[in-house]
């Protein structure tokens, strides 16, 4: 229980608690203290329906701070988010607002112990019930890309890389079973609908699923969907469901509209009735049905409770002028199931959006470059102005413009730390350490090493496959290591015998493998300073971790961004333009914003109009485009495109139209304009007219004479 340490007189307690809500409108105060009075025996669930700009974000965290006011124990409640970034920013701010109510600074900020991402909340979660669901609590997590690699060993095992036919890759195969995961649908359903093209190899694809859980368990290793796998499966046993329920009186949900069948499974388990339930998100925004994430998720959401979910409907938009709020509007609002919103501000403007008809890319890219350069030379920075894509493909026109002009630009997103090989190299070494049946971690930690590759590293694994961590160095000192390795391998055996000891402790560990990973470093890459700089900067976010198993889990969960130049950030420019496909971009907002190839085929997307859920989802995703732009939007529209090499037609050019989200009917919410303009001909002078009256001219008869 969260107890002030310097708790005021009740009357003034009232006056503060008044006054940090003051700020709130009227629906985001409804929200906040909907079943607050009563924090040990929480109200039925809530819904927010927080629309784009509304202070969603600011509203849920009032809201937890004001159970924590109220005497809710910050130790009982849990916060979901989908990234730690979220999860850090939400907790700073309960923390600040609960401090000015109470004053109470160590007891907020060391309370709130359970805010998270699904992911790493629940690998602390199995960490804890590990024994009860057959999993040993020092299991790693494999990353996206070690999961494939894993995927790609147990199908060359199966004898599917040699097949006569080439049998998918790696990376489809793993999409493939990531989303049977995710979405609970059948193979033959997901084959059907999103990979048609792997219909064949159906039988074989669920064999290989089968040896890929098989290999996961026997190395004692998870991927990011058993983090929610196997979590489901503790929730929906009833005996450990009540203890999970019991655990927390409150749970709060951010992004609601990005959730999966497994986490709203989960969440339902943990609390059928609903007490203590809050659940925030825009239906108007669910844009990741690639991810396995479901908008029926949140429009059902109501009627999984008896009585129904209590809903508040946040509208009040602090982000955009209100053409632009109307236009949006109007535009989602021909969705075929919605929840009924209409976002307004007092942000008054005479500028509606702009609907810009240009000839082809090219010209959309001049435009853009334009318009950019005319609104920085009136004050605005190049960081708040971004141009928005369906897909990352459609900005090369402009990528070469901007090039070619000289305006640096950033397009998200960027390499991440895990996605670089040279990060990877060194985090596998922990992993190894951590876990030595992790055979992915393992494969790649001993090739590091000259004069050994996959056939020798495989006969090093199964040396060691038997052991645990202590007797790991035991096996590797007694492997015959080939020539070329020999001046190496001592060093490398001794590294890990200190490491899987825990000799130098944590993060002392870390500085000690990353001055063994050095000269490796050197010998396998050109750029090594570069890369050097980003193995230091782990090590700087190492030593902000308890423990290995922590630092692991949490980096392979949310990994940040990448320090070095390959993250695509100008390094020599302190201001530069936004690049952003439109699912990167939510959440983010710009003073100008400009959508790019706003006809059909682009968006909608020529691949997303096979069913009237795929067409209602590009049509969330032109929302969520708009409802980015705080002053100015532009949507372009090329009229053709230049196709290259297609079928049996060569290259040609192919007209577009306009969006079919932006009907005629909606037209009056938009100001249409062609680029560049038609220049208006010169009506000949009176003054002219009449000088010409008196010269009487006759060029006629004068171009006669010339062939006289």
């Amino acid at each position: 229980m969260l107890i002030a340490t310097d708790t005021p007189a009740a009357d003034t307690v009232a006056t503060q608690v008044a006054s940090y809500l003051a700020k709130l409108n009227d629906a985001q105060r409804e929200a906040v203290e909907f079943g607050a009075d009563t924090p040990d025996a929480p109200a039925g669930p809530l819904l927010v329906i927080a629309g784009a700009g509304s202070g969603k974000t600011n509203t849920l965290a009032h809201r937890v701070a004001h159970l924590l006011v109220k005497g809710a124990d910050p130790h009982r409640i849990l916060l979901l988010t989908f990234s730690r970034r979220a999860a850090l920013e939400m907790t700073r701010r309960v923390t600040r607002i609960a401090i000015g109510a109470l004053g109470s600074k160590s007891a907020i900020a060391q309370g709130l112990t359970w805010s998270g991402t699904f992911h790493g909340i629940g690998a602390r979660l199995l960490r804890d019930y590990a024994d009860l669901v057959g999993l040993s609590p020092s299991f790693t997590i494999n990353d996206r890309e070690d999961s494939a690699d894993l995927m790609n060993l147990v199908r060359h095992e199966l004898g599917l890389s040699a097949k006569e036919k080439r049998f998918p890759a790696k990376s489809t195969c793993f999409a493939i079973y990531s989303r049977v995961v995710n979405t609970g649908a059948s193979l033959a359903t997901v084959l059907d609908q999103a990979f048609p093209w792997c219909r064949e190899w159906e039988l074989d694809l669920r064999r290989l699923f089968a040896a890929y859980v098989n290999a996961k368990q026997s190395q004692s290793v998870l991927d990011y969907d058993d983090l929610l796998l196997y979590w489901s499966h503790l929730a929906a046993e009833p005996s450990l469901a009540a203890d999970l329920s019991r655990r927390f009186d409150h749970v709060l949900v951010d992004e609601y509209q990005d959730t999966n069948r497994l986490q709203a499974s989960i969440l339902l388990s943990m609390k059928p009735d609903g007490r203590g339930l809050t659940v925030v998100g825009d239906d108007a925004q669910s844009i990741y049905s690639f991810r396995g994430a479901t908008v029926r998720n949140i429009l059902d959401f109501p009627n999984h409770f008896d009585p129904p979910a209590r809903c508040v409907t946040l509208e009040r938009n602090y982000r955009s002028t209100q053409p632009i709020l109307a236009a949006s509007n109007a535009v989602i609002g021909l969705a075929s199931e919605r929840y009924t919103k209409n976002l307004w501000t007092d942000r008054a403007c005479e500028q509606k959006p702009r609907i810009v008809s240009v000839a082809d890319e090219a010209n959309q890219a001049r435009y853009v470059v334009e318009k950019v350069l005319e609104a920085r030379e009136a004050g605005m920075t190049l960081k708040s102005q971004a141009v928005l894509f369906r897909a990352a493909h459609h900005s090369a026109a402009l990528e070469i413009e901007l090039t070619r002009r000289n305006i640096p630009f950033v397009k998200f997103g960027g390499l991440k730390f895990l996605d670089s090989v040279h990060v990877k190299d060194v985090l596998a070494v922990l992993r190894w350490a951590e876990n030595p049946r992790d055979r992915v971690a393992g494969f790649r930690v001993v090739q590091l090493l000259p004069g050994i590759g996959p056939a020798i590293a495989g006969r090093v694994l199964d040396q060691v496959s038997n052991g645990d961590a202590p007797n790991t160095p035991r096996a590797l000192a007694s492997f015959a290591a080939p020539p070329r390795a020999s001046e190496d391998w001592p060093q490398f055996v001794a590294l890990m015998a200190k490491v899987c000891a825990r000799e130098t402790g944590w993060p002392a560990e870390f500085e000690m493998i990353r001055r063994w990973y050095e000269p490796h470093l050197e010998r396998n890459h050109e750029d090594a300073a570069i890369r050097h700089g980003d193995v230091l900067q782990m090590e700087s976010i190492a030593s902000t971790y308890p423990t290995r198993e922590r630092f692991l889990t949490e980096l392979t969960l949310d990994p940040p961004d990448a320090t070095s130049d390959e993250s695509g950030v100008p390094l020599l420019d302190e201001d530069y333009l936004i690049l952003s496909t439109i699912h990167s971009a939510k959440g983010q907002e710009w003073r100008n914003v400009f959508v790019l190839n706003g006809v059909d085929g682009c968006i909608p997307s020529d691949l997303g109009t096979g069913s009237d859920e795929e067409i209602d989802e590009e049509r969330r995703l032109l929302y969520v485009a708009m409802t980015r732009a705080k002053e100015d939007l532009h949507i372009v529209t090329p009229q053709r495109f230049y196709v290259h090499n297609q079928t049996h037609l060569g290259d040609r050019h192919v007209w577009a139209s306009r969006t079919r989200f932006i009907p005629a009917q909606l037209m009056d919410r938009f100001e249409a304009a062609a680029w560049p303009p038609v220049p208006v001909a010169a009506a000949p002078t009176a003054a002219g007219l009449a000088a010409a009256a008196k010269a009487k001219i006759d060029i006629a008869a004068r171009l006669k004479g010339m062939w006289d």
